[in-house]
């Protein structure tokens, strides 16, 4: 070889090494944080099927107690819950010593309190497992059994950022009607043979009450976040106008999302990110009801966006309602740990990982096969969206790193 083709190629040789050893500089924090965030994935794995089991190990604690010393700005239970399991045993079976009506709000629901003095929501069964509910994607009742999914769907995405959801059936002849407030009881009727209640609410009407199958009533149980941890609301930056004819902001504003980021708390701080996670969680749920969020109170931005009311999920299989994703395909950012999670969750693994995680639960099977089939190919929607995005903009923009330690001292 000539003196000068080895020059040449030693020119080579040497840019490539340079090349090679500042990208692995570049990239040796991320490679360690994707090898932590496959390893939290498993962990999540071996952990999905929650027996309810009685049995606690702290046993100088009630559920309630342990529950509650579980919440964080940024989590509402840790990552490792030996106890979960026992916390919600007790949300299913613990005595109900109170019955009210629900909090504020539009659809049915009810207010219990449980022996040792927890709040729960109760929110009662209106449809069939494969009942589909037509019309917008935010249309029809509550459904109690899309309270359970989501909450473990949160648990496996590893947000940890929904109240802790459990299935329940209640008799409601002798568990509700002897300690309800006057107020709930006044709802309470028979269709029948069935016990039926219709409640306090926007949307409540005599004429739809929920009905009992006989006196058996199934229903969710959402437990009470703790009240030294008062909610904020706040109007979701995203939300629907519901009026005919009237579009929001954001559906006609492609630069939508460079005048969210100007304002507070979507500034700076993990909020932004954290709406991007959320319309990721409402996509896959297929959740467009989401107009407002809580947060802790006085947070600055800081606390999560808690995944409250996730009912007006699951409706409709067939319908997947884009619309969910305009904060991921108009900001096109997200976060690498949510990014990491997705895409392990490919190839069949989110549908049999969510079935594996209700299969305990009391009112399991908690959804119908094409509703956990239409999971799977959100996930691909998804997926195929944060591509367009890293196409066009580049990865280093669209995934952003963004991991805060969590403490649960």
């Amino acid at each position: 070889m000539k003196l000068k083709q080895r020059v040449v190629l030693l020119a080579i040789l040497l840019v490539i090494f340079i090349f090679t050893k500042v990208f692995l500089l570049d990239n040796l924090d991320t490679s360690a944080a994707n090898r932590e965030d496959q390893r939290a994935f498993q962990r999540m794995l071996s952990g999905l099927r929650v027996a309810l089991d009685p049995r606690l190990e702290h046993t100088l604690q009630s559920p309630w107690e342990i529950a509650a010393q579980w919440v964080v700005p940024r989590e509402v239970y840790p990552e490792d819950t030996p106890e979960l399991g026992a916390v919600m045993h007790a949300m299913t079976t613990k005595k109900i010593v109170k019955a009210d009506v629900g909090y504020k709000g539009t659809q049915l629901k009810a207010l219990l309190i449980l022996e040792g003095g927890q709040k729960v929501v109760f929110k009662p069964r209106r449809y069939a497992r494969d009942y589909i509910v037509e019309g917008e994607p935010y249309a029809g009742y509550d459904r109690h059994n899309a309270e359970v999914a989501a909450f473990h769907l949160d648990r496996i995405l590893g947000f940890r950022r929904a109240p802790l959801v459990v299935g329940r059936f209640v008799n409601l002849r002798t568990e509700i009607k002897p300690v309800a407030t006057e107020q709930l009881l006044g709802t309470f009727m028979t269709v029948g043979n069935n016990t039926c209640f219709y409640g306090k609410c926007y949307y409540c009407r005599e004429t739809e009450p929920a009905c009992a199958d006989g006196d058996i009533m199934e229903g969710s149980v959402t437990l009470w976040l703790p009240d030294v941890w008062p909610l904020q609301k706040h109007r979701h930056p995203w939300g629907r106008t519901y009026r005919e004819g009237k579009l929001a902001r954001w559906e006609y504003d492609e630069s939508y999302c460079d005048a969210v980021k100007k304002t507070s708390p979507y500034d700076s701080g993990p909020r932004l990110l954290d709406i991007i996670d959320t319309a990721i969680f409402d996509y896959l749920i297929g959740n467009a009801d989401r107009h407002h969020y809580e947060s802790f109170q006085d947070d600055e931005g800081a606390s999560m966006l808690i995944l409250l009311d996730n009912a007006k999920s699951f409706g409709n299989p067939a319908l997947d309602e884009r619309s969910i994703l305009a904060p991921l395909y108009q900001c096109c950012i997200i976060r690498v740990s949510t990014w990491n999670r997705l895409n392990y969750l490919k190839n069949g693994v989110l549908k049999s990982a969510l079935k594996t995680a209700m299969s305990h639960d009391p009112i399991s099977p908690v959804l119908s096969d094409p509703h956990l089939d239409a999971l799977d190919q959100r996930l691909l929607s998804i997926l195929a969206t944060v591509k367009q995005c890293t196409d066009q903009f580049g990865p280093d923009v669209v995934l952003v790193e963004d991991r805060m330690t969590l403490s649960h001292l």
